[in-house]
């Protein structure tokens, strides 16, 4: 599962007519070569793609780009197929906790010189470039980032004689349970929100799931993984988040927008819902990063978003590794990040976003030493597909023994990665 920020909306018309308008131009010569590009629905704007296309074709006049875009629903399966086929894309976009299922096939074009030498592949966020490293080897390359924040109703924090947002976790503790008076909630928290405890136990120095002689272990029974939960059943207990259900059930966007929650974690796209649900708060919200133990470092978060790959099976690997570089390059990821307020794939690049409060906060945050992704298993797909963490976090919120509870989630999330 991957966090996706929410972008202006594409056309359906818009994408087909650019998709018919990318072929083959007829009497051009056999040297004339199409790279086919598939990425995902809503990744990115017309305006972006259409200035994409045209640069970078009118400066490789022998190459036509064929931009297609893929719904999410489904599209492990749909790649998987696209893999093995023979009608095989040049390009795709895959969410970065994707690579390591997709690279496990040996499926996947090894990027790692290209990464190296060419687009400066040690100053990549961790949480970006990680996951796309299978074996010390780089088969996706970031595109961009997107991870939670703190949205707050500037109102309540007013109201509070609240000034600037906390620095740190005890400090957030503080004034969420100052703000949780009133009927308000000081902080809406569903209980099964893992990603976001993922972020508290990274901070403690503990994980979801470690790797020992090739085999991975779930690890949450661990006392820094336990004092990670444990931050977590504080903080959420100043709201009225429900205990057994996820932040889409209901949509946490939606509770916000009804006016009596002073925070919510979330991607800074859940503004967008937000404010269509209630655009009387459009001046209200404020941003920040979630906080860290102490007051020089942001806390870590999950780092979403998405990787560029190139099938093995692609007719055209020279032009595809071309064209992954100039959407990775400083010039793409500049005008990427400012026209969809993404993280770019670069802690340098952060610059390019000032201004932005709710990417900057986003950009903290993915900066942070500890922030990464999900464990590179190519087997993690199916933890979340069954996902014991989630009634782990239910059972330590309801008052069940945190770690009796811990060690059961643990071993079910090593049976999940267990080969074979």
């Amino acid at each position: 599962m991957n966090i996706r920020p929410l972008p202006s909306s594409l056309a359906l018309v818009g994408a087909l007519a650019l998709t018919a308008g990318c072929g083959l131009i007829p009497g051009t010569g056999s040297d004339q070569r199409t790279v086919e590009i598939w990425l995902m629905q809503d990744s990115v704007s017309d305006e972006f793609l259409d200035r994409f296309v045209s640069e970078y074709e009118k400066e490789h006049p022998s190459i036509q780009l064929k931009v297609t875009f893929q719904p999410w629903t489904g599209i492990g399966k749909k790649v998987n197929a696209a893999l093995e086929g023979e009608n095989t894309p040049d390009v795709i976009e895959v969410g970065n906790t994707q690579v390591p299922q997709y690279a496990e096939s040996d499926a996947l074009m090894d990027l790692t010189l290209e990464s190296v030498r060419d687009l400066g592949s040690e100053d990549w966020l961790p949480g970006l470039k990680d996951p796309g490293n299978v074996n010390g080897s780089q088969f996706g390359v970031p595109w961009y980032a997107a991870n939670r924040v703190v949205i707050y109703n500037k109102d309540h924090f007013a109201k509070a004689g609240i000034k600037k947002p906390p620095m740190t976790r005890e400090e957030w503790l503080t004034i969420s349970e100052q703000l949780n008076t009133d009927g308000n909630q000081g902080i809406y928290l569903a209980g099964q929100d893992w990603y976001t405890l993922a972020g508290f136990i990274w901070d403690e120095g503990g994980d979801l799931a470690v790797e020992a002689g090739g085999a991975w272990d779930g690890s949450l029974h661990t006392e820094e993984a336990l004092r990670g939960m444990e931050f977590y059943k504080e903080l959420q207990g100043h709201g009225r988040g429900p205990k057994n259900a996820d932040e889409q059930k209901p949509s946490q966007a939606e509770v916000f927008a009804k006016g009596d929650v002073a925070q919510l974690i979330a991607t800074p796209s859940a503004t967008n819902v937000i404010l269509e649900a209630n655009p009387k708060l459009k001046e209200k919200l404020g941003y920040f990063s979630i906080p860290g133990k102490t007051e020089d470092k942001p806390g870590a978060v999950f780092t979403g978003g998405s990787d560029l790959i190139i099938p093995e099976k692609s007719g055209e690997r020279a032009a595809a590794v071309e064209v992954v570089k100039a959407l990775a390059s400083e010039r793409w990821q500049t005008d990427l990040a400012r026209t969809m307020n993404y993280v770019p794939n670069k802690e340098a690049l952060a610059s390019v976003i000032q201004g932005q409060e709710s990417t900057a906060a986003m950009a903290a945050g993915a900066a942070s030493e500890k922030s990464k992704a999900t464990p590179t298993s190519p087997k993690w797909a199916d933890v979340e597909v069954d996902n014991p963490i989630k009634p782990y976090m239910t059972k330590v919120l309801e008052g069940a023994d945190a770690k009796r509870s811990a060690r059961e989630a643990s071993e079910k999330i090593t049976s999940l990665l267990a080969p074979g």
